[in-house]
């Protein structure tokens, strides 16, 4: 086994997370931008991210020019991030959710965590309602 890779943790990182940590804006916290440094750690970026940043950036949300949005998938490769895919099951969960949040990408986002086993890098509070970890 690898030295270090008993403490490698698996991080699905929420959209203001990434976005912060694109600009290196200090809102992300110490504790977020250690675990996102930390190259023992895997590091993954919803499809669901994209599918907000794209929807924010369209509705005026969000100002992001629609070549940068739509260079997201190099970007997140250039910066070591793993692509995280939208499933079948990952739907069902997020979709069977009782809890009255209504937001679609918050739901699945946790539904990944949950059924992939990752920790969500998020200042948001509302994932506390989730079966989700959460690392701020």
């Amino acid at each position: 086994m690898p030295s270090g890779a008993c403490c490698s943790v698996r991080l699905l990182a929420d959209t203001h997370t990434l976005l912060w940590w694109l600009m290196a804006d200090s809102a992300l916290s110490a504790a977020a931008q250690a675990a996102l440094c930390d190259p023992a750690n895997e590091i993954y970026i919803s499809a669901a991210v994209a599918w907000e940043i794209a929807t924010k950036s369209r509705q005026g949300k969000l100002h992001i020019e629609p070549e940068e949005a739509g260079r997201l998938a190099q970007t997140i490769a250039a910066e070591g991030f793993r692509p995280l895919t939208l499933t079948v099951d990952h739907a069902l969960r997020a979709g069977s959710y009782r809890q009255a949040h209504g937001d679609p990408f918050d739901r699945m986002l946790a539904a990944q965590c949950e059924l992939e086993d990752l920790t969500l890098v998020t200042r948001d509070p509302a994932f506390r309602n989730f079966p989700c970890r959460t690392l701020w």
